[in-house]
């Protein structure tokens, strides 16, 4: 069988991908080399951050108004609730990056927001305590995201379309001759029109030119329990990606699973081998969390209820890749989404059916995401 096209990776970006081209009618398998659902990559741990008002750069906002719209949209075809709003807080010195870009998005998008001081937030959301020179923007559409329930829900609805979808199989090779690709796994080879590659930190080993543009990283997560529940709870504590000494924070309230989550992005700054890395924890994956817990949010102090590694794949300047591959135009690429992307999971699906099928992308400006601002084009 020939397909229309082919997609390689079945996580976050990649089953929205799936579920677009299914939607659209075309003839799609995805391929994972894990079981669906899998924890060995980046589409996992419970919650994951959604918020429009986006500190990173402007250019963002549009993208996560129609993800909003779309996750809504999954909701409602899935029968089950994919986002929740809580709010979210971008927090750090009234001076720094954070906040100050926070506000930029907000205001040139004429998003609704709040400026609150350390007291402020103190006094609206008690679970926080943070010092004086810290401010947030409070942004009352912040909340997080599912991310195995979305992953599946984008699997069943592609396949309730269609789709062909194979886990637990791994690609050896693709090559794309004058007529279309061709994909080999160790068992069999596969042919379609068109090719996208959503491999996570794996996308450099299926597209070598991305080394030094798609770089793993190992992240670790912590639960812990709150000696005051009542603070934590998702009507009481927003969401939060803080900038603080100690690095840049982010947070949730307890849901799904016992605790309260936190993370710190860059957690010890370690470049790996997906296939290799330490998927453990110790001692000082701890105490990296535990600083951020024990100054900013002591009732959380309580006792470690669970520890998780993931994946981060950062590109050089931290904003994603999305393109044709520079040699092979019936191949598009989803990369580098550096710790922030699975908010945009459906949107990025979107636009990789669009690579995909038209071959470009009228409807969004991809410039911020082109690979050859790298020079690798």
């Amino acid at each position: 069988m020939r397909y229309d096209a082919i997609v390689l990776g079945v996580g976050g970006m990649g089953s929205a991908a799936l579920y677009h081209l299914a939607r659209r009618g075309r003839r799609v398998l995805g391929i994972e080399q894990f079981s669906l659902g899998h924890d060995f990559g980046s589409s996992h741990g419970v919650t994951r951050i959604i918020r429009l008002a986006y500190a990173e750069h402007p250019a963002y906002v549009p993208l996560l108004v129609r993800a909003y719209e779309l996750w809504r949209e999954m909701e409602l075809a899935a029968g089950e609730r994919l986002l929740v709003v809580t709010g979210g807080l971008d927090i750090g010195p009234e001076s720094g990056e954070t906040v100050a870009g926070s506000l930029r998005s907000c205001r040139e998008h004429g998003i609704a927001h709040e400026v609150l001081d350390a007291a402020e937030i103190a006094r609206r959301f008690p679970g926080y305590r943070l010092p004086p020179e810290m401010a947030g923007v409070y942004q009352a559409d912040g909340g997080f995201v599912l991310p195995e329930r979305s992953i599946a829900a984008h699997v069943s609805a592609a396949l309730a379309l269609g789709a062909e979808v194979h886990g637990c199989e791994r690609v050896e090779g693709w090559s794309a001759p004058g007529d279309g690709v061709e994909v080999r796994t160790g068992r069999g080879v596969y042919r379609a029109e068109r090719l996208i590659i959503a491999a996570g930190a794996w996308a450099a080993r299926a597209v070598p030119e991305l080394a030094k543009f798609a770089v793993p990283e190992r992240q670790v997560l912590i639960w812990t329990q709150p000696t005051r529940a009542e603070r934590f709870t998702p009507a009481a504590f927003p969401i939060f990606n803080m900038e603080a000494p100690e690095g840049r924070f982010y947070g949730f309230p307890v849901y799904g699973v016992p605790g309260f989550k936190i993370g710190r992005y860059h957690h010890r700054g370690e470049t790996v081998d997906p296939d290799r890395m330490n998927r453990g924890f110790d001692r000082e994956d701890e105490a990296v969390l535990r600083a951020g817990i024990e100054r900013y949010f002591p009732d959380a102090n309580g006792p470690t209820l669970a520890m998780k590694t993931c994946l981060f794949t950062n590109s050089p300047d931290e904003h994603f890749i999305l393109d044709l591959h520079p040699d092979s135009p019936r191949v598009a690429i989803a990369a580098g989404f550096s710790g922030h992307g699975f908010k945009f999971a459906p949107v990025v699906g979107e636009i990789l059916a669009d690579l995909a099928v038209e071959g470009g992308c009228a409807r969004w400006d991809l410039g911020l995401f082109r690979l050859g601002r790298f020079g690798a084009a």
